[in-house]
């Protein structure tokens, strides 16, 4: 275990934050806050620990999956608990518990909240929610590998243990021009939403925070019924950009290299807008049925499938009124998710569709035994290496599901709201039904509880391998025999 190299990362990524936690110090100085003091009081001990971590450099820079899990969930831990320093000493939310629910909320871009009325927080609070949903949504650690000059040629693990996705390549060569183009493509669309939104007679403010929790596919609101009271225009633009920042960022690279014909034969991405035109065309129907206009109703399914499917979370109606078959179709986009290498959570629709070519590759050796055939995605088979880290990916996912459900249950409350609490954070969504519906919020739950819903909010964003390795027994012996080693070899030396 290269703990030195872990040691550095995490030094890097507290910079950066101290350097993210300077954007609402800004917006707290344009609207005269005083909250602003303690964002930058906490800036500044990022900062000072950040250089403290990268005093000394590392021996070797060359870290494997196993490093690059680590640093990956030590990094998003450790983001999340300075993140949400600033709302605990501003008293805005003056538990930590709480405040460290809705900071790990922002930053694995779930937009599950604690706050009934989020209309009370000071401009700087508001932006720094909406904000973690753009750092995370593409990842802190894709940021440092794109502007901090790194050596070393294992940088694809960090990448590999941060993206989501059953598989993560290069789009070029080298990793740090990667991650360069992902967030060259990244911020290039939030800017360009941004205008749209500005055009729909939205301040700068309420824009950028809106562009932050969509390009993100987080969910945070700047008003307590989310996004109902925006205009159509508005709620349009919103359910197109959702819809976009869920689709793989790999196409987005291949039409901005005017490779057009090639982004558009990726198999997932077809699958992907076919779930939601179907889901879309279904929950139209039933809400004219329901006596909602044509227009109304169209607006209204387009927006919450977008929503859901994306794992964003934005809501503009109640959707825990709708039918049951409704609503049972928006759980299930839930578990569906995004696409791979998008910003959205969920199971991601590749494996969705790997599932299923599966299922009828068995049912086909049923009826021809001697046939050999390969799974196929965009004409090229799947390596066995990959249908076997689906498969385990999914029985852990369903054990941690039932696990997490059970926890939740302790409290009492109804199956709906425990089964759709676990669902939604776990999925990175956001709102459930029932008790955690989208004009409700989680701040009933106890802390025990929440505690449970960070756990998965952390393990959903970070595909739960890179969190689980934290808790394995053999990493830490390792660790402690590697300390003791080091040790007697420093003793040995002042001899």
């Amino acid at each position: 275990m290269n703990g030195s190299i872990i040691r550095y990362i995490i030094g890097y990524v507290l910079k950066i934050e101290g350097l993210l936690l300077l954007l609402p110090c800004l917006t707290a100085l344009i609207y005269r806050e005083a909250e602003g003091w303690k964002y930058l009081l906490v800036a500044a001990l990022c900062f000072g620990l950040g250089f403290l971590f990268n005093i000394r450099k590392p021996k070797s820079n060359v870290f494997y999956l196993k490093e690059g899990c680590v640093a990956t969930s030590l990094s998003w831990i450790v983001l999340s608990v300075f993140g949400c320093l600033p709302m605990c000493l501003t008293g805005e939310i003056p538990s930590f518990v709480d405040s460290l629910f809705e900071t790990v909320s922002g930053f694995t871009t779930t937009g599950a909240s604690i706050l009934p009325q989020v209309e009370n927080l000071s401009h700087c609070t508001l932006l720094w929610r909406c904000f973690t949903h753009w750092v995370g949504g593409m990842g802190v650690l894709v940021f440092l590998l794109a502007v901090v000059p790194l050596s070393g040629g294992s940088h694809i693990n960090l990448m590999r243990a941060e993206s989501p996705g059953p598989s993560v390549g290069k789009l070029v060569p080298k990793i740090r021009a990667s991650a360069r183009i992902l967030y060259f493509i990244y911020f290039g669309i939030t800017a360009l939403e941004i205008i749209l939104l500005m055009l729909g007679h939205m301040t700068l403010f309420e824009a950028a925070n809106t562009a932050f929790g969509t390009a993100g596919t987080g969910g945070f609101g700047i008003k307590n019924d989310s996004f109902a009271s925006f205009s159509p225009y508005l709620q349009w633009v919103v359910t197109i950009f959702m819809i976009l920042f869920g689709v793989n960022f790999n196409a987005y690279y291949l039409i901005l290299y005017r490779k057009f014909r090639k982004a558009l034969l990726i198999e997932e991405i077809r699958y992907y807008f076919l779930i939601i035109g179907l889901a879309t065309a279904f929950i139209t129907v039933s809400l004219i049925r329901s006596s909602v206009g044509a227009f109304d109703a169209l607006t209204q399914a387009a927006f919450q499938v977008g929503s859901i499917i994306t794992t964003t979370g934005f809501s503009t109606v109640d959707f825990d009124t709708w039918s049951q078959s409704c609503r049972a179709i928006l759980v299930l986009l839930m578990f569906i998710g995004a696409c791979a290498g998008s910003t959205g959570g969920g199971i991601k629709v590749s494996r969705i569709v790997v599932m299923a070519k599966t299922v009828k590759k068995e049912l086909n050796s049923f009826i021809h035994p001697k046939s050999i055939k390969k799974i196929r995605i965009d004409g090229s088979p799947i390596e066995h290496e990959v249908l076997r880290s689906i498969n385990v990916y999914l029985i852990t996912y369903i054990v941690l599901f039932i696990i997490s459900v059970f926890l939740i249950t302790l409290e009492g409350h109804d199956l709906v709201t425990d089964f759709t609490a676990v669902a939604a954070t776990y999925n990175n969504i956001g709102p459930g039904l029932a008790m955690v519906g989208p004009v409700r919020n989680f701040g009933f739950f106890s802390d025990f509880s929440k505690c449970v819903l960070i756990f998965d909010m952390l393990a959903g964003r970070l595909e739960l391998f890179p969190l689980l390795i934290l808790f394995h027994p053999v990493l830490w012996k390792e660790v402690i025999a590697q300390k003791k080693k080091s040790r007697t070899w420093y003793r040995g030396s002042d001899r």
